[in-house]
This record gives C-alpha cells, structure tokens and sequence, in this order.
C-alpha cells in the first residue's frame, strides 16, 4: 500500500511563532498554522492538526462506510459526514478531548436499523478511528 506525506515548517517560539503545513504527496496546497489560532474559537484563515484529524476521519469512515454498506446489500446514494475534534488542557500540554462523527446518509437497501449497524462497523474499521483509540469517538447517524 502506498505511503502518503506531509511536512511542517515551523518558526518562532510556541506562543509566537507560526508553521507552514505542505500536503506534499498531493500538492494539493500549503496551510498557515499557529498555537495561537489553534486553541482560539475562530481559524480566521489557518488550520490545525485538529482539523486535519477530522478531515482525515471524516474522509476515511466515508470511505469505509461506503463498503459496509455494499457489503450489507445497499447502495449509497450519499453520506454527508463531519467530524468536529476536540482540544483541551492535559498536565503537561494539551490533549484531544474527544471527536464526534456526524453522518447524514441516503441509502438504498438498508433500513434505519441496518444503516446505524453499518456506521457502527464502520467506525470500528475505520483505520484513523483505530489510530486515534486512545480519544473518544461518538456517532450520530441518521438515515435520510
């Protein structure tokens, strides 16, 4: 399986300083981070490992829903699904404090109860859900 890559350059010191985030096997662009806009309410035009993480997991348990689903017989119409990621004080640092999935989905095939089933499995098998098993993760599903 292929490896994908990211690199960070960071200046300055924690509080004061800034880092330039390259999604270098993509190319797909470079992102302005900071402590400062990290732990702040709003981004104003920077993003965080935070949202990197839910970008990663939304995108990664769409995915594997995607085949649960047509493992269980249903076809995707469409998932809608968003993760928000949490950052809270931890002694020393900082921690995760917790992700939440939200899944919106038009299926056919499955009913309710066999459309939450499949998210649930595909919370479980999600590869990010399984690196970041030390945070808590919840799910609201809903078939549309």
């Amino acid at each position: 399986m292929p490896k994908r890559s990211a690199r960070t350059e960071w200046t300055g010191s924690f509080q004061e300083g800034s880092g330039k985030v390259e999604f270098t096997s993509s190319g797909l662009g470079t992102f302005t981070t900071s402590f400062p806009t990290r732990s702040a309410d709003a981004a104003n035009g920077t993003t965080s490992p935070e949202e990197m993480i839910a970008a990663a997991h939304s995108a990664c348990f769409a995915m594997q829903l995607s085949a649960v689903i047509g493992e269980a017989g249903g076809t995707v119409k469409k998932l809608d699904v968003s993760a928000e990621v949490g950052l809270g004080p931890d002694d020393p640092g900082f921690k995760l404090t917790g992700i939440a999935l939200t899944l919106r989905g038009e299926v056919d095939g499955l009913d309710a109860d066999a459309f939450a089933e499949a998210a649930r499995t595909a919370k479980e098998m999600c590869p990010v859900s399984k690196a970041l098993a030390g945070v808590e993760i919840t799910l609201d599903a809903q078939l549309a």
